[in-house]
């Protein structure tokens, strides 16, 4: 019997109120459909990537419990005086998109990167842009993407064993 599906949020907590609107929209829309999720938080948005690539590789393994069919990467970046803003954006984004296209991990991009404050509310509120629930709408739909298409998860071989070959 095939397991239900289960989604998981990761959600750097580094702006609480913005991660938790961001939490609510995307949870609104996972509950709309019915589907059962997990939350895990981490400090950062710098963490996300790691975070889930613990979860995918956890998933790989047949004792991993539960299963997850996607994953949800939730966050805020605001840009301060140094450019440590670009590096924390460029460098996240890449890592996201490793896991979607390298890893074949189902994916929902929900990190805000914004100027101030004030724009990252009007991304991050569930009655505004509702970030969160775009990127579980998208996370569901790139689900049903890769049922059409399914494939193997591919995983790089770390560092560690590329120096073993």
């Amino acid at each position: 019997m095939d397991e239900p599906e289960r989604f998981l949020i990761v959600e750097a907590r580094f702006y609480g109120d913005i991660a938790d609107a961001l939490v609510e929209g995307a949870t609104q829309v996972l509950d709309a459909a019915g589907v059962a999720y997990d939350r895990l938080e981490v400090p950062g948005v710098f963490e996300v990537p790691a975070a889930i690539q613990f979860a995918v590789k956890a998933n790989l393994t047949p004792a991993a419990s539960p299963k997850y069919s996607g994953y949800i990467a939730l966050g805020c970046v605001i840009r301060g005086e140094t450019d440590h803003y670009d590096h924390i954006c460029r460098e996240t984004s890449r890592s996201l998109m490793d896991l979607a296209v390298m890893g074949g991990a189902t994916l929902g991009f929900g990190i805000i990167t914004c100027e101030n404050s004030k724009q990252a509310w009007a991304r991050a509120s569930a009655d505004k842009k509702n970030v969160g629930g775009s990127s579980a709408k998208a996370c569901l739909r790139m689900n049903d993407v890769k049922k059409k298409y399914p494939c193997l998860l591919y995983t790089s071989p770390s560092p560690r064993d590329r120096q073993k070959s």
